[in-house]
């Protein structure tokens, strides 16, 4: 058994493709109309285009507004994406005006940190042990 696919709840699925695409670096998977405005709009890594897609799914279920409050609330992150250099992420991504909850924070052979990704959650960036 594998993990194939993991979703974050987006307010706004072109908002959400653009930054999750022109601003973190997915690339676009599948984009298939679903009703009259939904889509099932996946984004993989450019480095793993086979890899888990991440579906980036409206968030009109009556539930996931109070789900994400909360989180949002206490500061903890929906997902957690691995990137090579936490502090060279936060500082490209800082620069194209992305909001850090979190800067670079070194916790024993992790360094993490957070950012809103616009769309509604906390996503959190990690360096994990080689």
């Amino acid at each position: 058994m594998k993990i194939h696919l993991t979703s974050v709840f987006v307010d706004d699925q072109a908002k959400a493709l653009q930054f999750y695409t022109e601003v973190l670096g997915f690339v676009k998977k599948h984009d298939v109309p679903v009703g009259e405005k939904d889509r099932w709009l996946t984004v993989v890594s450019p480095d793993e285009p086979g890899g888990i897609e991440l579906l980036l799914e409206p968030a009109g279920h009556p539930a996931v507004k109070s789900y994400r409050d909360a989180l949002t609330e206490d500061g903890i992150p929906l997902a957690q994406f691995a990137v090579d250099d936490v502090r060279g992420e936060y500082e490209r991504m800082r620069d194209l005006g992305v909001r850090f909850t979190q800067e670079p924070l070194d916790m024993g052979p992790v360094t993490t940190a957070v950012f809103d990704d616009t769309c509604g959650n906390l996503i959190q960036i990690a360096t994990l042990p080689q």
